[in-house]
């Protein structure tokens, strides 16, 4: 069954294009973190699990704590939350507004299927694509807020991610105490109750969970060199705590502020390029005052402290934040480009990028796997930190000549063009005409 005619997709026409480059750019950045991901195992926070921890490796991981750790996820999930706003404020003939909602429901059942199929075949659990599935379907029903009520919403949602670092930060540091008490208490040549004995294998859990060791990892990469099939069926238990545990407990406060903070900005015109230049340089000087302050006395609080647990679970508290103030920086800085019309060739590049931000993102994963898994080259903890952004740079150059390239003849990027046929249930143009 189609679609009633007077309900048809945005045409490039009426694409924002400041959308479309700050959302290239976030794509783009997002890689930077993932890399880590796909080539290292438990080197995303902790550089001492693998992957080198002193100099060029340091450096690097100096630089993506400071600037892009959850900055670049954060506008990528602005900028959805702008989408959902979008799409159910189309007009459309009187009685049909129920046909958008549908569509839209329609549009995030496929994006969850999507992220499925990404998650446990494509074998990336660090996907986003079914989080924005989940999430995306409560974020609906504040789309029509205005950008005060937003904001406050934002504010309610990030209290509550802090308040849960808070807890967990309570947590650890019992469970941390108690076996530094126990075990005093065990080396003086005092006998340990029931208690005791349970507080320091409940503080040795949770090292085996935070931490790795030589050994552990070397089994990694060896599971990590075998051929596909057995990549997907040890990679299922990580996939599935990704997409359940870690989606409820950690992810969803984080997105879903992030897509209202989207829809706001979305609606007083910052993500649109309409305030004026001192605006956006204020977003800089003030976000980047902010959260590049916390990120530095965050990052150096975990380098005093060796890369030590409870010091990570410590600057989980600020953590928000540190990269709220980054993210709005990098706004102002994006903002302030766009509207100098410097490197006009590069800004078109980006917008090309982020016209076909779900199959340049779905590239990434196809791009790493066949580098990193046994299937492919088998590079997996082959290299260090540092060398893992010569491939990021490799499939930065690739993505803006070939994005630019590809819209020349289509309109859509492939996956774009297939979530938009099965979104409205009919196929739809997918080359331009001559």
């Amino acid at each position: 069954m189609s679609v009633p005619n007077v309900i048809k997709p945005t045409v490039k026409a009426d694409r924002i294009a400041a959308l479309d480059i700050i959302r290239g750019v976030s794509l783009l950045g997002i890689l930077l973190m993932n890399i880590v991901g796909f080539g290292l195992n438990k080197a995303y926070m902790d550089p001492t699990n693998s992957g080198g921890a002193t100099g060029w490796n340091l450096n690097a991981w100096w630089t993506t704590s400071m600037f892009f750790e959850g900055t670049m996820r954060g506008m990528f999930s602005m900028l959805f939350g702008a989408g959902i706003f979008l799409f159910n404020n189309r007009s459309v003939e009187p009685g049909k507004g129920s046909a958008v909602t549908d569509l839209f429901f329609r549009r995030l059942l496929w994006l969850l299927l999507f992220g499925i199929i990404h998650c446990y075949l494509l074998l990336w659990d660090g996907e986003i694509l079914y989080t924005y599935a989940i999430v995306g379907m409560f974020a609906f029903s504040f789309r029509h807020l205005q950008p005060k009520k937003l904001i406050t919403g934002v504010t309610v949602f990030l209290i509550c991610a802090t308040l849960m670092s808070v807890n967990d930060y309570v947590q650890a540091k019992l469970t941390f105490d108690g076996h530094a008490s126990a075990t005093i208490k065990k080396n003086s040549g005092v006998a340990l109750n029931k208690e005791e004995t349970e507080a320091i294998t409940a503080w040795q859990e949770k090292v085996k969970t935070e931490k790795t060791t030589p050994e552990r990892v070397k089994e990694e990469n060896k599971e990590r060199q075998k051929g596909y099939i057995s990549n997907v069926i040890h990679q299922a238990p990580e996939n599935q705590y990704m997409q359940t545990t870690f989606l409820y407990r950690i992810g969803f406060f984080d997105v879903l502020a992030m897509m209202l903070l989207g829809i706001a900005f979305f609606k007083n015109g910052i993500l649109t390029a309409k305030k004026s230049t001192r605006y956006y340089g204020l977003m800089v000087l003030i976000g980047y005052g902010i959260g590049l302050t916390v990120n530095y006395f965050e990052a150096n609080f975990i380098m005093k402290n060796n890369f030590g647990i409870l010091a990570y679970y410590e600057t989980y508290i600020s953590y928000h934040l540190g990269r709220i103030g980054t993210t709005l920086g990098h706004i102002g800085i994006i903002m302030l480009f766009i509207k100098s019309g410097w490197l006009s060739f590069l800004q078109k590049s980006l917008a090309a990028v982020g016209q076909m931000a779900f199959t340049n993102y779905i590239m990434h994963t196809i791009i790493c796997i066949t580098i990193f898994l046994g299937f492919g080259f088998g590079m997996y903890g082959k290299l260090e930190r540092h060398q893992l952004y010569y491939i990021v740079g490799g499939i930065w150059i690739l993505q803006l000549i070939i994005s630019p390239l590809w819209l020349k003849y289509f309109r859509f990027g492939p996956l774009e063009w297939a979530w938009r046929s099965l979104t409205y249930w009919e196929r739809q143009p997918f080359k331009r005409q001559q």
